[in-house]
């Protein structure tokens, strides 16, 4: 099992945190997605090493960006 934390800007509010959840969780691998809007950060756990492009991907669906 991994763990990823990712700080994600432009998130304001409980909406912004499904539309980044439901795309993240769609990215191969993912088990759980937690959101913390007032932190900036999205937790992901999963069952292998995550590609951070296809992170970055779904978070950029979502209309949203991972800061490096």
């Amino acid at each position: 099992m991994t763990r990823h934390v990712y700080r994600v800007s432009g998130m304001a509010c409980g909406h912004c945190a499904r539309f980044v959840s439901e795309e993240i969780e769609r990215v191969p691998g993912v088990d759980t997605v937690t959101v913390d809007v007032g932190g900036g950060t999205v937790t992901v756990t999963g069952d292998r090493a995550l590609d951070v492009a296809e992170v970055r991907a779904a978070v950029e669906e979502a209309g949203y960006e991972l800061v490096p």
